[in-house]
Order: structure tokens, then C-alpha cells, then sequence
């Protein structure tokens, strides 16, 4: 790379391509003395405008880097500047603004595919699905060979309900780009969600290119240990296990994603420890006291651990806790379904019985409601969650004792005034999950959103009733209103997507049926809720 001083001064040619080439490898100090002294001698350069705006970018200067592009587009409209003006209003969270500014490029150039790929991602995000679906595929069409593309497009389709389509555009991904595990993934999440489990647990070993933190950032991170990951071999298997052990052989499970997916397949440690002496688990804490009285109680060679031990001399294998059903080969028609796996202390459930003894009209039915789950910075939360006025109508239900198991640090999942005359919330009292599970042993009924408490109540045996979004999440399948996973699930899946009001409407219908019909005065009290507002 020359320096600026040595350049050949009547060369601007050649001082732009090395200001480009210093840009990429981000010298950004010898970039900007190339700019400055090529603007210097002509500054109508629109390539040099276009770059004196990627290097305000990089430093942040989002004004600066809007003001220098703008300049470059009007003497020179390439469609390169267009895309970058639309990552400046992404960098300001102006969504409008970057729409508008992609279509004036495809205006003016619609044949570059980067602008179409871009605009439908926007258009995703903003959730115009149908919109983004047009936009991928004319990306599709110019570049038939785009593996993000056709997996994008596969999930656009699966949010619009479309699987059959999703699922031949992820194998359109996965066959143009065999490393691009997010569509290994989704296909994976694709085969399961449509009951195909034997050939989806291979690509859902993927999905750790699809996590993301508490806040939505991509955690692409897999464990990795230096021991032999099981996928059901026999623990002795073919010179896995070198030395010999009068303690037997020994399986560590690694804990992933969320509160729900551990409370979903710990129901699968017990089966390991048929093949293992021992088997332990990396617990989190707010799970470890309900586990301990559940499963350790009863099976003691189960041993709960706050993290990977340094020393893992003590294991022979290891497992993520999710491919537990891979290892175990399971199908359909082989779930481990058995319920209840998990329970309540007596002595911690005795004084919430109390508790509710003591309220009045005690021999009302008890209903535990969640209307939102945790993470509000994931994509899928938005879709998942109500807000408190959506489930207003539904606590306005007379004749029934609403208890809230809404746990949650976002203020805007909080009950507002109006629900909050309606619900019995003691979560503030609330530790940790033993003390949520003592409470809804002393339920008859638990309606709640895709999230933990689902899985908690259900693994406990007790009837619960998921309020479930259009396409939603793979475990609860297809066109089925049960669950193979907890024999007490009744699911209450949207028709529309988006549609929340059809849902309630449905369970307010099967509350009265389930708990009052067989009372004529009271069933006569209720009102219907399907065409009040939300």
C-alpha cells in the first residue's frame, strides 16, 4: 500500500482504487488521505463521495455518512450508493426511510439483485410478508443460486403457513450452500414441526447457528467439550471409553436455549440413566431445587452442576440436553410422554392451598393465565405475546378465579390496572420455578402462551391450554389441537395469523363448557367475548 506522498500526483485513477483497497483491508486513516486529496482536485467524484460516506459510517458519524452519500447519489445515481444510504437509515432504526430509499434504486437500476435481497429483508423484518416474499423472489430470479435467499424465503413462507413451500426452498438453501447451517436448521425445525422426526433431529443438530441472547443477538455458539458426544451408541461403543471404570460409565448433559426447552426434555435424563451409572446435568439455578425434589429424589445417580466441571475426568461422554431425542431415537409413535415427571413440594404447596382458601368464593375453578413470554428482544416473542388489553375480555369471564403466573422484568408484559382487578398475582413472591410449580398444583387449569410455564404445569400433569401463533413453534406440530408431548395439552392454535381475538373467543367457549356447563345460572352469566375489542 503507498502512501499518500508517493503517490503519482496525476493519478487520480489510480489513488481511488488504492483508496478502495485501503477501505477494504481497513486502513481507514490511509483511505481517508486518498479521499481528501482526490476530492481535493475534483469534488463532483461520487466514488470518493460514496467512500468519505463508508468511512463516516465505520466511525459512526451517521449524519456526516447520510450528508456525504446523498451527495454522491445526485451526481452519480449507481445502486451501490442506494444500498448504502439504506444501511444508514437501518443504522437509525428509520425503516420507512430505508424502504423507500431501496425502491428508488430498483427505480433507476431493477435489475440489481442486492437492492431486491435487501428490500426483503426490511420488508420481513417489518413483518410484510407477502411484500417480502415478492422481493426474494425476483432476487431468486437474478440469482437463482442465492442460498440465503432461498432460505429466507423458506421462512417466509413458513410464517405465511406455507410449509410445503418452506420446506423446498430450505433444500433449495441447503443443496446451493451445504454450510449454511441457519437453513440446515430450519429445515430441520420444518421436518419436525410436520411430525418427520427420524430425518429432521440430524439438521436440527444445527440450531445453534439460529440462537440468539436475551435480546435477539445471534450466539451461534455450540458446546465444545473434549469428550465424544453420545447419539445413542452403546456407552462401551468401539474405543470411545479407553480405560476401564468400577464406577461405570458417565454422561454430562449440557443445559441450551431456554427455561422451556430444559423443562420439556429433562423428562429424558431418567432414560439416560439406563444406559449411564451416572448422569449429570448442567443445571440453571432457577431450575435446580424443582429438579432436585422431582428427579434427584427419586434417581440419585442424577447429579445437578451449576457448570461444565473443569476437570472431565469424571465423565466419558457428553450430550447437549436437545439431542437427548436424536440419541434416543425418537419418533411419533415413541415420545416419552409419560406424565407427571416433574412435581410440587407438599409442604410448598400447602400455603398457597391456603392461600386460596382463604379468598372468596373458594369453590371457584382456579385458572393460572401467562400472556407473555420472556425475551422481548426475539422476533418470535412479538408474535407469541399478548399484551394485557388483548386478554381483557377474557378475564372479564365471571365465575372464575384468575390467578396471574405472569413473571416478568418487562414492564409492558406487566397487567394493567383494568386485569389487574380481575387476577390474583403473588409472583412477586416467586423464587425461582419450585415455588411457581407449588402454586399451580393448587390450579385446576393453566392458559398460557408458548413459554415455560406451558411446559411446567404440563410435565406436572395438569391440564393446560396453550394459546398458540399461526406456524408456530415446531413441538406442537401442525394441525393438531394435542400435544404426543404432554398428554394434558390442549392447543388453541391462531387461524390467521395475528389473530388473537378467534383464540380467546374459542377458549372462553371451552371455558364454559369445561367448567360450567353443568351450571345453568352461571353458564347463562357468561358473556361472549368474540366480538368485544380486544
Amino acid at each position: 500500500m503507498q502512501s499518500p506522498s508517493h503517490l503519482r500526483p496525476d493519478d487520480t485513477s489510480t489513488w481511488y482504487d488504492d483508496a478502495v483497497d485501503a477501505y477494504q483491508a481497513r486502513h481507514f486513516d490511509v483511505a481517508a488521505a486518498l479521499v481528501d486529496r482526490i476530492l481535493a482536485r475534483d469534488p463532483g467524484h461520487a466514488g470518493c463521495l460514496h467512500l468519505r460516506g463508508l468511512l463516516a459510517l465505520v466511525s459512526n458519524q451517521i449524519e456526516a455518512a447520510q450528508s456525504w452519500v446523498e451527495r454522491a447519489i445526485r451526481i452519480q445515481p449507481e445502486p451501490i450508493f442506494f444500498n448504502t444510504l439504506y444501511a444508514i437509515y437501518l443504522r437509525l432504526n428509520d425503516f420507512d426511510s430505508a424502504v423507500q430509499t431501496i425502491r428508488q434504486g430498483l427505480a433507476l437500476h431493477p435489475a440489481f439483485p442486492v437492492l431486491h435481497y435487501n428490500l426483503a429483508l426490511t420488508l420481513q423484518h417489518e413483518e410484510r410478508l407477502e411484500e417480502a416474499a415478492i422481493s426474494y423472489r425476483r432476487t431468486l430470479e437474478l440469482q437463482p443460486d442465492n442460498s440465503a435467499a432461498h432460505n429466507n424465503l423458506g421462512l417466509v413462507y413458513k410464517n405465511l403457513g406455507a410449509w410445503d413451500d418452506a420446506e423446498r426452498h430450505y433444500r433449495h438453501a441447503v443443496t446451493l450452500g451445504p454450510t449454511n447451517l441457519v437453513a440446515r436448521n430450519n429445515l430441520g425445525n420444518a421436518l419436525l414441526a410436520t411430525g418427520r422426526y427420524e430425518e429432521a433431529w440430524p439438521y436440527f443438530e444445527d440450531r445453534w447457528a439460529s440462537f440468539k441472547d436475551a435480546e435477539g443477538r445471534p450466539q451461534p455458539v455450540r458446546p465444545q467439550l473434549p469428550l465424544p458426544q453420545w447419539k445413542g451408541e452403546g456407552p462401551g461403543a468401539a474405543n470411545r471409553v479407553e480405560r476401564p471404570h468400577a464406577r461405570g460409565i458417565r454422561l454430562l448433559v449440557v443445559h441450551e436455549q431456554g427455561y422451556g426447552d430444559s423443562l420439556q426434555f429433562v423428562r429424558y435424563l431418567p432414560l439416560a440413566l439406563e444406559r449411564f451409572a451416572q448422569v449429570g446435568y448442567i443445571c440453571p439455578p432457577s431450575l435446580r431445587r424443582l429438579y432436585e425434589q422431582s428427579l434427584c429424589s427419586r434417581w440419585p445417580a442424577l447429579v445437578l452442576l451449576d457448570a461444565v466441571p473443569t476437570d472431565l475426568n469424571d465423565f466419558d461422554w457428553y450430550c447437549p440436553l436437545m439431542s437427548l431425542p436424536m440419541a434416543f431415537g425418537t419418533r411419533l409413535d415413541n415420545i416419552p410422554a409419560a406424565t407427571p415427571y416433574l412435581y410440587a413440594d407438599p409442604e410448598c404447596a400447602a400455603p398457597w392451598r391456603a392461600k386460596l382458601a382463604e379468598l372468596p368464593n373458594p369453590e371457584l375453578p382456579r385458572v393460572g393465565v401467562v400472556w407473555a413470554g420472556g425475551h422481548s428482544g426475539w422476533a418470535a416473542d412479538r408474535v407469541r405475546s399478548l399484551t394485557a388489553a388483548q386478554m381483557a375480555p377474557l378475564l372479564a369471564l365471571p365465575h372464575v378465579r384468575w390467578i396471574s403466573l405472569q413473571k416478568t422484568d418487562d414492564p409492558e408484559k406487566r397487567a394493567d390496572a383494568a386485569s389487574n382487578a380481575r387476577l390474583k398475582d403473588w409472583t412477586d413472591e416467586f423464587t425461582d420455578f419450585a415455588d411457581t410449580a407449588a402454586l399451580i398444583e393448587n390450579l385446576d387449569l393453566v392458559i398460557s402462551v408458548d413459554t415455560s410455564v406451558a411446559h411446567l404445569a404440563a410435565a406436572m400433569g395438569k391440564p393446560v391450554w396453550l394459546l398458540n401463533r399461526f406456524a408456530g413453534c415446531w413441538r406442537w406440530l401442525q394441525n393438531r389441537d394435542d400435544s404426543p408431548w404432554y398428554p394434558s395439552l390442549r392447543v388453541f392454535t391462531q387461524s390467521r395469523r395475528g389473530n388473537w381475538d378467534e383464540v380467546l373467543a374459542r377458549v372462553a367457549a371451552a371455558l364454559q363448557q369445561h367448567f360450567l356447563s353443568h351450571d345453568g345460572q352461571k353458564e347463562s352469566s357468561l358473556p361472549n367475548c368474540e366480538n368485544q375489542a380486544p
